[in-house]
C-alpha cells in the first residue's frame, strides 16, 4: 500500500481535524445548496483563507444531491502540450483522515494511454488543497486524481474517464480545480493598470467571459478564451469536467458564487474564484 503524504505547509489549509472542520463549517454559514442531483463542479484551489468558501460550497452542493462511488478530481497547472498526470497511490493523507484512492482504476487509465503516472516527487496544490473537502463530504468514496492539460486533450480525458466509470457501473462526481484571472505585478499581468478600475475589469469582463463559457459548457470556446485572455491558470480541469458530465446528459452549469482575493484582502495583485456546479 502506498500513501501520498501532505506536501503543502499549514498556510494553505489547517493541519488538524478540528481546525479543518471548524473552517469548513464557517465557510458554509448561511449557505443553502440548490436542490438537484449535481454531477460535477469547478472549485478554486488557492489557500483556504482566500478560496475555501467557494470550494466548500461546491462540495456541499454536490454531496447534498448524492453520495457517489467515486470522486474524480481534475487538477490543473498543466500547459497545453503536457500529458495528463494521474496519481497512482492507494491513499492520500489529510487532516480529516486518509482518503482512499482508486489505484486500480488509475492504473487502467494510465495503461490505456490516457495519462502518465505522477512521480512520488511530483507536488502541486490544485488537487491536494481539495482533498479535505472530499473527506468531509464524501467519506466513503474513493478518489481518482488526474491533472488535465489546457488543450483538447482535456476533453478527450474527461470523456475517457466518464466512459470508464459508466462501463464499470460506477456512480461518480467530477470536480475541476481552477482559479481565474491572476492580476497584478505578482503575476506579470496588468493590462488595465491598477486600482478599482482593474478590479472591475477582471470581475465584469475577463473572468465573466470565462464563467459564461463554463456555464454554457462550450469547452472549445473556454480553452480559446483562456489562451487569449489569460483568465484562468487551469483551463484543462474545467474542460475535463464539462466533457465528463456531458456524457451523463448534463447540458449546462450554474454559478454558485464568484469573488476575488481582493474582496478578502485588497491589494495590487489578486485572483478570481468561481464556484460552479453541473
Amino acid at each position: 500500500m502506498t500513501t501520498r503524504r501532505r506536501g503543502l505547509p499549514r498556510g494553505w489549509y489547517p493541519d488538524s481535524a478540528r481546525e479543518c472542520s471548524g473552517e469548513i463549517d464557517s465557510f458554509l454559514s448561511g449557505f443553502n445548496p440548490p436542490e438537484g442531483t449535481w454531477r460535477g463542479g469547478v472549485a478554486p484551489h488557492a489557500g483556504w483563507y482566500f478560496s475555501g468558501r467557494a470550494a466548500a460550497r461546491v462540495f456541499k452542493t454536490l454531496a447534498a444531491g448524492s453520495q457517489p462511488d467515486r470522486v474524480v478530481l481534475y487538477g490543473g497547472h498543466l500547459s497545453a502540450g503536457s500529458d495528463p498526470i494521474a496519481y497512482p497511490e492507494d491513499s492520500w493523507e489529510t487532516p480529516l483522515g486518509t482518503v482512499e484512492m482508486d489505484s486500480s482504476l488509475t492504473s487502467e487509465i494510465v495503461a490505456a494511454g490516457e495519462a502518465v503516472a505522477a512521480r512520488s516527487s511530483f507536488s502541486d496544490n490544485t488537487v491536494e488543497i481539495l482533498l479535505p473537502f472530499v473527506k468531509r463530504f464524501f467519506p466513503e468514496a474513493r478518489v481518482v486524481a488526474i491533472h488535465s492539460p489546457a488543450s483538447g486533450a482535456a476533453v478527450r480525458l474527461g470523456e475517457a474517464v466518464s466512459g470508464l466509470m459508466s462501463k464499470k457501473g460506477l456512480n461518480a462526481v467530477y470536480v475541476g480545480s481552477a482559479d481565474l484571472t491572476h492580476y497584478g505585478p505578482n503575476y506579470g499581468f496588468a493590462p488595465k493598470g491598477s486600482g478599482m478600475a482593474a478590479v472591475e475589469w477582471v470581475k465584469e469582463h475577463n473572468d465573466l467571459s470565462l464563467i459564461e463559457k463554463a456555464v454554457s459548457m462550450d469547452a472549445k470556446a473556454l480553452l480559446d478564451d483562456a489562451r487569449e485572455k489569460n483568465n484562468t491558470c487551469s483551463a484543462g480541469p474545467i474542460a475535463s469536467v464539462m466533457a465528463s458530465v456531458a456524457l451523463q446528459g448534463v447540458k449546462s452549469g450554474r454559478l454558485l458564487e464568484y469573488y476575488t482575493s481582493y474582496d478578502v484582502m485588497p491589494g495590487s495583485s489578486f485572483v478570481g474564484y468561481a464556484a460552479i456546479v453541473y
